[in-house]
C-alpha cells in the first residue's frame, strides 16, 4: 500500500512559486462555493510520525478562509472522553454545513497506537474499524465530503526527519519521548498502517497516500487532492439537491402491506386496559422510587452510565412517566434532555450531533424527552425529510444505539400508548383546565389527525429498531397510574442487571 511513498519525489523551489499562487485562488474560490451550498468537509491528515502533518495543516491554513476551517488534534484523552463512549469527542468536533474540520489522526490514531501498542488484537482493530466505515458512510449520505491523506517515506527518511526534529524546540516530537517507539518499530508500525488503510479505502472516501520526504512535493499535493475533492463536490451539488428534492417524501415505502385486514400493528398487541389499584400504586411508587435512588448511587460508583428515551403519542403522559423518574434520582446524577424542532445551529450538523452531545459521563443518567426516532416519525409523516434519508436512519440509529451500549452505558427505551378516544378525552381536558392549556397547541390536533400515518411510521420503528441491548418497551397508557409504575419498574430492573454484570 507504501511502496508509491518511498520514490523519492521532489518539487523544484521554481515549480512550487509557479504554481502555489492558482491554487490558493482555487481553493479560497471553491471554499466559497461550498459555504455557499452547505457542504461541510472532513479533512483526515494522518501517517507517519515525523512526516510533517503539522506544516501541512499550517499551509492550508494559509491557503484557505480560516474563519471556516477548525483544526482538532486528538492527542490526549481527557476525563470528559475517557468517561463518555469513543465517538462522542469526533461529533464534539463535526464541522456544520459549509465549513471545513481538519482532524489531526481523526478517529484513526487511537486504533493504530493500541494495536502497535498490543493492546488490542486484530479481530478488535477490524471491530473499530467496521465501525469506522459506518460512521464515513453514514457523514457522506448526509452530504459531506471526507478527505483522507495518509503521510508516509521511508524509514531511512524518517529516522533523518526525527533526528532533525530532537533538535527543534518546537518540536512536537520532542514534548512526547514515548513516541520514538515508533521510529524504533518502523516495520511493525507499517505493517498496522497498512492493515487500517486497506480496510477503510472506501469509494467514496479513499485514503490517499502522499510521500512526504520533500515538503514542497507534500503540501502542494494535498493541496491539489484537497481541491479536486471539493470541485468534484461542488459540482455535483446541484444535481444531489434535484435528486433528493424529487424524493417522495413521507412515503412508507414497499415495507407495510397495503390491504386494511393486513395491517396490525404491534400497537395493535398493547392492551390498554391494564390499570393499577390507586392505593395499590402509592405503595408501588414509593418502594420503586426508593429502590431507584439507590440503584442510581451505585451505578455512579460502578460508573454505568444509563440513556432512557421516551417516546409516544400526544398526551400519553410521557411527562408524568419522566417525573417519577427524576423525582427518585438525585439531581447530580441525571439530566433531562427536551427534544423540540432543531435550532438552525443544530441543523448545520448532521441530526445525531445533537444526541451525540448528551451523551452522559460514565454514572449519569440523561433521560431523553423525545429522541433520535423524530427522524423516523415527524419528520417521515411530515415531509421534512426526504424518503432516502430517513429510509436510512435506521441503520444509522441502530448503529449510535449500539455504540453507546459496547461503552457500557444502559439503554431502555419507552413507548407510550394510549387509544384514540382517550387523547381525545385528555386534550379536551387540557383545553378545559387552565393551567394545562399550555399542553396543548394546534400541532396536537394536526397530528392527530394522522394518527393512522403514525401508527405505521411507529410499527416500522419498533420493528427495526427493537434491539436485545437496546429494547422497546411497549407501555399501556390509558391508565396513568399503570403506566408509571410499568416504566419505574423496567428502570430497576435493567440498572440491577447491569450492576450484577459489572461484579
Amino acid at each position: 500500500m507504501f511502496a508509491t511513498a518511498k520514490l523519492g519525489r521532489k518539487l523544484s523551489k521554481e515549480a512550487y512559486k509557479a504554481e502555489v499562487g492558482d491554487l490558493r485562488t482555487q481553493l479560497l474560490e471553491t471554499q466559497i462555493g461550498l459555504r455557499e451550498h452547505n457542504i461541510p468537509v472532513y479533512l483526515i491528515i494522518a501517517g507517519m510520525e515525523g512526516a510533517g502533518k503539522g506544516d501541512v495543516v499550517n499551509s492550508l491554513d494559509e491557503w484557505l478562509d480560516a474563519r471556516g476551517v477548525n483544526v482538532y488534534a486528538f492527542w490526549d484523552e481527557s476525563d470528559e472522553d475517557s468517561r463518555r463512549p469513543r465517538a462522542w469527542r469526533f461529533w464534539r468536533a463535526m464541522p456544520k454545513r459549509g465549513e471545513i474540520g481538519v482532524f489531526f489522526g481523526g478517529w484513526y490514531l487511537k486504533p493504530i497506537e493500541q494495536r502497535f501498542s498490543g493492546e488490542w488484537d486484530d479481530a478488535r482493530l477490524d471491530q473499530c474499524m467496521r465501525g469506522i466505515r459506518e460512521l464515513e458512510r453514514m457523514l457522506i449520505n448526509d452530504g459531506a465530503v471526507i478527505v483522507k491523506c495518509w503521510y508516509h517515506f521511508s524509514e531511512d527518511d524518517q529516522r533523518r526527519r526525527l533526528k532533525a526534529l530532537s533538535r527543534s524546540d518546537r518540536s512536537r516530537w520532542k514534548m512526547l519521548p514515548k513516541k520514538s517507539k515508533f521510529s524504533e518499530q518502523y516495520q511493525r508500525f507499517e505493517e498496522v498502517a497498512d492493515r487500517v488503510v486497506r480496510s477503510t479505502d472506501i469509494g467514496r472516501a479513499p485514503w490517499h497516500i502522499i510521500e512526504a520526504t520533500d515538503p514542497r512535493y507534500r503540501n502542494m499535493t494535498t493541496g491539489r487532492i484537497l481541491l479536486r475533492e471539493m470541485q468534484e463536490a461542488l459540482a455535483q451539488a446541484p444535481h444531489a439537491e434535484r435528486r433528493l428534492d424529487d424524493s417522495p417524501s413521507g412515503s412508507n415505502g414497499d415495507m407495510l402491506p397495503s390491504a386494511p385486514e393486513a395491517r396490525i400493528t404491534l400497537l395493535d398487541r398493547i392492551d390498554l386496559s391494564q390499570t393499577i389499584d390507586r392505593r395499590d400504586y402509592g405503595k408501588r411508587l414509593r418502594a420503586l422510587q426508593t429502590e431507584l435512588n439507590e440503584l442510581a448511587w451505585h451505578a455512579y460508583t460502578a460508573n454505568i452510565a444509563t440513556v432512557l428515551v421516551f417516546e409516544g403519542v400526544d398526551a400519553a403522559g410521557k411527562g408524568g412517566a419522566i417525573r417519577r423518574v427524576t423525582e427518585a434520582v438525585d439531581s447530580r446524577l441525571r439530566e433531562v434532555i427536551s427534544i423540540a424542532a432543531p435550532t438552525d445551529e443544530e441543523k448545520a450538523h448532521h441530526y445525531l450531533w445533537r444526541f451525540w452531545r448528551h451523551t452522559p459521563r460514565a454514572g449519569r443518567m440523561t433521560v431523553f424527552d423525545r429522541s433520535w426516532y423524530g427522524r423516523v416519525l415527524v419528520e417521515r409523516v411530515e415531509g421534512f425529510t426526504p424518503h432516502a434519508a430517513w429510509a436510512r436512519s435506521y441503520l444509522e440509529i441502530n448503529d449510535f444505539e449500539e455504540q453507546l451500549t459496547e461503552a457500557g452505558i444502559v439503554v431502555q427505551k419507552f413507548w407510550l400508548q394510549i387509544s384514540k378516544e382517550e387523547q381525545l378525552a385528555r386534550f379536551k381536558a387540557r383545553e378545559d383546565t387552565p393551567y394545562k392549556r399550555y399542553k396543548i397547541t394546534d400541532e396536537d390536533w394536526r397530528n392527530r389527525e394522522k394518527w393512522d400515518e403514525y401508527r405505521d411510521a411507529v410499527n416500522e420503528m419498533l420493528a427495526r429498531t427493537s434491539a436485545q441491548h437496546a429494547p422497546w418497551n411497549l407501555i399501556a397508557g390509558n391508565d396513568k397510574r399503570f403506566a408509571r409504575i410499568e416504566v419505574l419498574e423496567i428502570v430497576t430492573q435493567a440498572l440491577r442487571d447491569a450492576l450484577k454484570a459489572s461484579r
